[in-house]
C-alpha cells in the first residue's frame, strides 16, 4: 500500500503544489492541510483540508488550531506528517504527541528571529522552549540552509530526532520555462506597466518592513539620483500583511520611479523584462523561492547577506550580497551591476546552472521521498517513537 503523506502548512500552502505533485509521481498518496483557500487544490487531485490559525497572535486560537489538526489526523489516518512554517511546525508535534511520525521543515526562522522589536526579543525564549518541547515528538527535522541547522544544534532544539539539510522545496524547471514561453511579450508588459524603455529593478516579496522594503525605497531614491531612467517594480501583497505592512503613503512618496503592482501571477514574464533582481530581506529565510526563480531566469541578483540568501547567491560570482538595513550599500551594488551589463549578464547565466543543479524539484522530491520511506521502515520495525529518538543522521 502506498505511503500516505499529509502535508501541513499555512496560508500560502498552494505554492507547494508542485512539490506535492512530484511526491505523488513517486508513488506516494498525498493530502494537504492549510489555512488558505481550497480553490488552488481543486484541479490537482490532492485532497485539501482547511483549518485556521492566527498568523499574528498567540493564545486560545492556537489551542483551537491544534485541536483541528488532531481531529483531521484521526480522520485522515496518514502514515507520515510533513509540516512547513513556524506555527504548523509546532502545532503538529504538540497536538499529536507521538501518534504519527512528524517531519518538520524549518523554512526560515521567522519574525521572532528576524525582528529587533522588543516583543520579538521577548518571545525568543518562549520560541526556544516550544521548539525544544516539539522536538520530543518529532521524527525528523529538515533544514533548508546551514545556518538554521547550526542554530538548532547550538541551542539543542533537535532532541534526539534525526536531521538533514535539503535546500528549498524545489523549483519545477520545466513548468517555469513553459510559463515563460506562454506569457505576454516584453513590449506588452512594458506598455501595461508604463515602463517605456526604463531599466527595471524587480522585487517580488510581501511588502513589509521585515522584507526590507523600507530599505529598498531609500536605496531606490539614491539609485534614481544617479540613473533617473531606472524603475523599481515592487510585486507582492501589502494589505494582507497586517501590522507588518509598509504604508501605502510611503510607497507613493517614491513615485514615479517606484511602482507597486500588488500580487501578480506572471512572475516568469516579469523576470523576463528585469535587468536586475533586488531582495533586501531582513527576514531569516529558508531558501527564498523568488531567488530560485530569478536565478533560473538568468537575472543578476542583489540580496541581503542573510541565511538562505547566501545559499543561493555567491558574492561577485552570480550576484551581490549586502548587509541588511543598509540602503547605501544596496544602492551601490545595484548601480555597480546596472553600470556593467556584461558582468551582470555573466552572473545571471551562472545562476541558471546553480538552480538547475542544486534546487531542481526532482532532486528535492527524491530526497524527501527517501526520507519518508526510511522513517516508515523504521516505524514498522521498531515503532516510530523509538525511531524518532534514534541519534543516527539521515543521509
Amino acid at each position: 500500500m502506498a505511503l500516505h503523506l499529509l502535508c501541513v502548512g499555512g496560508e500560502d500552502h498552494a505554492l507547494r503544489i508542485p512539490f506535492l505533485a512530484a511526491l505523488q509521481n513517486r508513488g506516494l498518496r498525498v493530502s494537504a492541510a492549510g489555512t488558505g483557500a481550497a480553490s488552488a487544490f481543486a484541479k490537482t487531485g490532492i485532497p485539501y483540508h482547511q483549518y485556521q490559525f492566527d498568523r499574528f497572535g498567540v493564545g486560545f486560537a492556537d489551542r483551537a488550531a491544534m485541536g483541528q489538526l488532531a481531529r483531521l489526523v484521526k480522520s485522515a489516518r496518514p502514515d507520515v506528517i510533513q509540516t512547513f512554517d513556524t506555527k504548523p511546525n509546532l502545532f503538529a508535534p504538540l497536538a499529536l504527541r507521538g501518534s504519527v511520525p512528524v517531519v518538520r521543515t524549518i523554512n526560515g526562522m521567522g519574525w521572532v528571529f528576524s525582528s529587533t522589536e522588543l516583543r520579538a526579543l521577548a518571545f525568543r525564549p518562549v520560541y526556544l522552549a516550544m521548539q525544544r518541547l516539539a522536538a520530543c515528538w518529532t521524527a525528523a527535522t529538515v533544514f533548508q540552509n546551514k545556518a538554521d541547522s547550526s542554530f538548532f544544534q547550538r541551542h539543542r532544539l533537535l532532541g534526539k530526532s534525526s536531521s538533514v539539510i535539503i535546500g528549498s522545496s524545489g523549483i519545477d524547471v520545466g513548468a517555469f520555462e513553459a510559463a515563460q514561453a506562454r506569457t505576454a511579450s516584453p513590449a506588452e508588459l512594458r506598455a501595461e506597466l508604463g515602463l517605456g524603455d526604463a531599466e527595471i529593478v524587480l522585487t517580488v516579496s510581501r511588502l513589509t518592513v521585515q522584507k526590507g522594503i523600507t530599505t529598498l525605497l531609500e536605496a531606490a531614491k539614491l539609485v534614481h539620483e544617479v540613473r533617473p531612467n531606472v524603475r523599481f517594480l515592487l510585486v507582492g501583497p501589502r494589505e494582507s500583511e497586517g501590522p507588518f505592512a509598509v504604508g501605502q503613503e510611503l510607497i507613493e512618496a517614491h513615485a514615479p520611479y517606484v511602482i507597486a503592482t500588488g500580487a501578480r501571477s506572471d512572475i516568469p514574464a516579469l523576470l523576463g523584462i528585469a535587468d536586475l533582481f533586488a531582495f533586501p530581506t531582513e527576514y531569516r529565510e529558508g531558501i527564498p523561492r523568488v531567488l530560485l526563480e530569478a536565478g533560473l531566469a538568468g537575472v543578476p541578483i542583489v540580496a541581503s547577506r542573510m541565511p538562505g540568501c547566501d545559499d543561493v547567491v555567491r558574492e561577485d560570482w552570480n550576484g551581490k550580497l549586502v548587509a541588511p538595513r543598509d540602503p547605501r550599500a544596496l544602492a551601490a551594488s545595484i548601480l555597480d551591476l546596472l553600470q556593467d551589463s556584461a558582468r551582470a549578464k555573466t552572473m545571471g547565466q551562472r545562476s541558471i546552472n546553480v538552480v538547475r543543479k542544486e534546487f531542481d524539484l526532482n532532486v528535492v522530491a527524491d530526497r524527501y521521498a527517501e526520507l519518508y520511506t526510511q522513517l516508515l521502515s523504521r516505524s514498522y520495525s521498531s515503532g516510530w517513537r523509538a525511531a524518532a529518538h534514534s541519534s543516527s543522521e539521515v543521509q
